[in-house]
């Protein structure tokens, strides 16, 4: 019996030992054949050393701030070890992985920990994933799962890879790759974007209850959202602290004391709306990422826009670069996930000032100027020289325009039916100077509610370099996202007229040449004849001679008349595109009262040439590009050319200076400037100015173009449509609609020093240059000659 006994025993072992080394073996077997990828899919050796990263590409200013980014799914940023406060890699450990350091990516005691929980059913020991498992989990993300055993066998490949990565990255790289990887909702994904999403700073500022707080939501950021649930992340953040407190990174007297801190947030949403320079972002999207231009891809009215773009593929190395230029892989660049590093040229200090400059001048000065004289309108906001007629169309056109009239086509209403939805109130926020307002409202009224918004667009370039340092394309890009730098054009008024005057300097004129003020006519093409007009008769200076200088800071068209007869419209439209003007002008005497269509870009860029020295320089707004890891792959300079002499570009500074010391533009000298009860402080200015206003037929546009030595910048200032504008033209008029703006923001820039502009500056002058343009001291010295044509 003893022997048989002994025999069953040595069965029951060899069983059971053959069993677990069985088991064991197949364990083995498993691991193996997963680890080599026999069980699908398995990263790579060199996927786990260059795992796929989907990188947002940032924008930064010239001054070191970043501006915004450029995504689709993923906001994320990486941001080196060196940058990651202590206490934010001690709370992680603490909290997710303390045995962190001592095991090779699988903690055996905590999945011992977990089995145990799982007999017991205490699920409160937590979980074993270590943090290289969790940043298995977040490189190669779990797909769904339809049974218990497909889960499990992930968890099995999550081991390996866990195990794989330990033996590729240090300790220290799979933390940084773990804090830049885990999404932290709110299109915060990395530490980097979630410190900047919820507390407005970079990693390395995360003060140790801000770290914890982002820690604890690395548990489950859907439901430890502290946007959503504030309490109840701050309840988790106390458990990071106390784990924190629990293994000895924190004194228990410091836990007890920073548990007593809110979660002190400074939520910034992620939205591509708001944040700084959204119009000058926008733009800078649709130029890298723009397609060759193909004439089917256009309307047949746009034919000009097809032309410039064209112009701009050819010419433009950052237009479209994006599908210019190929990566060591074979494909282009992609703006949404290379984490490409844009240096752009804006400033975001002149940035800042030139957003508050538009905003102070439309919300306090002008809009409640024309809103108080809405009241004398016939069909407000239109002006009264509009018909009922003309009014209904207009409306219309703007219901045809609308995202509301596209969806009831779509629907198969026609046009009767939905007007008169459009007449039904609906529920909606709109725009006010005081902050969005929710109110009932039919979609007819909220068309005319915009329509009544006056906006400006502002740009500001440095002479020299041509970086532009501020761009705003209108008062509010989520209300009113149509860029009027860029991308608007406007009839540009009076401000076309130093074009024409250009030529004059260039033939022998100066400023203190005196010519006749009297009345001039041109035979039209049909035989009729035109005589230009000024806005008011000058009964003082009527037939008299009266220098050039003067003809222009008084913005006088007979003068201009004058100077015009004695060239030919051919002549000026060939000058102004020499210095930067694209946009087509039509060669007519008429040309000098600024009928045509031009951006503020142009205009800026024109006349920027007269502060430096007649060599245009086309406006730029980007320096470099780099790739993810630092590296250089793009640099942008601008494009140069001679465009007029600089004795010609020094005497025009000295005409347009005139219009700011004696002209339209003398707001700018004038201090306690008052109307209407408010003291206007946009003026006083002792330093150099050379600048120009403009203003339309009906006074519907508003200009002022404004040089200095170091900064020349434009505004425009004007309705949607052109049937909306002041009733007059003292209000209506460039040096009441643009000109305030440009001032506001100078005194911004001044009273900075950090940028480095003072008043103290001065316009340099040309070598050799002996031209007395003293016309009080030429007097009657000034020589007129017997005939006007001697000249040419």
């Amino acid at each position: 019996m003893t022997e048989e006994k002994n025999k069953n025993y040595k069965k029951y072992i060899v069983g059971f030992w053959s069993i677990i080394l069985t088991g064991i073996l197949a364990l083995i077997l498993l691991f193996v054949s997963i680890a080599k990828g026999w069980m699908g899919f398995m990263p790579s050796f060199e996927e786990l050393e260059n795992p796929p990263n989907i990188l947002a590409s940032e924008i930064y200013s010239s001054d070191g701030k970043i501006l915004d980014k450029y995504f689709l799914r993923e906001n994320r940023t990486f941001v080196d070890y060196e940058n990651l406060p202590q206490h934010l890699i001690d709370a992680l450990i603490a909290t997710e992985d303390v045995r962190f350091y001592s095991h090779s990516g699988i903690d055996l005691r905590g999945l011992a920990r977990v089995f145990k929980g799982i007999i017991t059913g205490d699920t409160s020991s937590g979980g074993g994933s270590t943090i290289s498992q969790q940043l298995a989990k977040n490189l190669f993300p779990r797909t769904s799962f339809d049974s218990f055993w497909e889960l499990v066998f992930r968890k099995f490949k999550e081991w390996v890879i866990a195990v794989k990565l330990e033996r590729s990255y240090t300790k220290e790289e799979i933390i940084l790759m773990y804090l830049n990887k885990y999404d932290f909702l709110n299109h915060a994904v990395g530490i980097k974007s979630a410190a900047n999403v919820y507390f407005s700073i970079q990693p390395d500022s995360l003060q140790l209850h801000q770290a914890a707080m982002l820690v604890g939501m690395a548990k489950n950021s859907s439901l430890f959202n502290p946007v959503r649930r504030p309490e109840l992340v701050k309840k988790r953040r106390n458990v990071v602290l106390n784990q924190m407190e629990k293994y000895g990174y924190i004194t228990k007297a410091i836990r007890d004391s920073v548990k007593q801190l809110p979660l002190d947030l400074d939520y910034q949403k992620v939205d591509y709306r708001i944040g700084p320079a959204p119009y000058f972002r926008e733009y800078l999207r649709l130029t890298l990422t723009a397609d060759k231009p193909e004439r089917d891809d256009y309307a047949s009215w746009q034919t000009q826009k097809f032309i410039e773009d064209s112009v701009e593929w050819q010419t433009n190395p950052l237009y479209g670069w994006c599908n210019k230029n190929i990566k060591p892989d074979g494909n282009n660049y992609n703006l949404y996930s290379d984490g490409l590093k844009i240096y752009a040229t804006i400033d975001s200090r002149m940035q800042k000032y030139a957003v508050e400059s538009v905003k102070k001048h439309l919300k306090n000065d002008l809009q409640p100027e024309f809103d108080g004289s809405i009241k004398y309108l016939d069909n407000p906001p239109f002006a009264n020289n509009m018909t009922s007629e003309q009014v209904e169309n207009l409306l219309n056109r703007e219901i045809r325009q609308s995202e509301r009239f596209r969806v009831l086509n779509e629907q198969g209403k026609n046009f009767s039916e939905i007007k008169e939805n459009f007449k039904q109130p609906v529920e909606m926020t709109v725009f006010s100077w005081e902050g969005e307002i929710d109110t009932l409202m039919s979609p007819m009224d909220s068309i005319k509610w915009y329509l009544r918004y006056f906006r400006s667009s502002f740009m500001a370039m440095e002479p020299h370099s041509g970086q532009v340092k501020a761009y705003v394309g209108g008062p509010d890009y989520k209300h009113f996202m149509y860029d009027m730098v860029k991308g608007g054009k406007r009839q540009v008024g009076s401000t076309v007229k130093p074009f024409l005057y250009t030529l004059a300097m260039q033939n022998g004129l100066t400023p203190c040449t005196k010519v006749p003020y009297v009345s001039q006519q041109f035979q039209m093409p049909d035989g009729t004849i035109w005589e230009p007009k000024d806005s008011e008769y000058d009964e003082e200076n009527e037939g008299k001679l009266v220098t050039l200088k003067w003809g222009l800071a008084k913005s006088r068209n007979k003068i201009s008349a004058w100077v015009m007869k004695q060239f030919n419209p051919h002549a000026v439209t060939d000058i102004m595109k020499r210095m930067g003007i694209y946009s087509p002008i039509d060669p007519v005497p008429s040309l000098f009262l600024g009928t045509s269509d031009i951006t503020l870009y142009e205009m800026v860029g024109a006349f920027n040439t007269y502060s430096n020295q007649g060599v245009f320089v086309k406006p730029y707004f980007v320096t470099r590009i780099e790739d993810q890891h630092g590296n250089v792959i793009a640099t942008f300079q601008p494009e140069r050319r001679e465009a007029i002499d600089e004795q010609t570009a020094y005497l025009m500074i000295n005409l347009l200076q005139g219009v700011i010391d004696e002209g339209t533009g003398i707001r700018l000298r004038i201090s306690n400037l008052f109307r209407d009860g408010v003291t206007e402080d946009y003026g006083s200015f002792t330093m150099p100015i050379a600048g120009k206003t403009g203003t339309t037929q009906n006074h519907s546009d508003g200009w002022f173009m404004g040089i200095t030595p170091k900064l020349t910048a434009g505004v425009w200032t004007g309705a949607d449509l052109r049937s909306v504008h002041f009733r007059t033209i003292a209000s209506g008029q460039g040096a009441n609609m643009a000109l305030p703006i440009w001032g506001y923001f100078f005194k911004k820039v001044l009273a900075d020093e950090s940028l480095g502009i003072t008043e103290d500056m001065e316009f340099e002058k040309p070598e050799d240059f002996n031209i007395n343009l003293d016309c009080d001291d030429i007097g009657q010295q000034e020589q007129r000659p017997s005939d006007y044509n001697d000249f040419f």
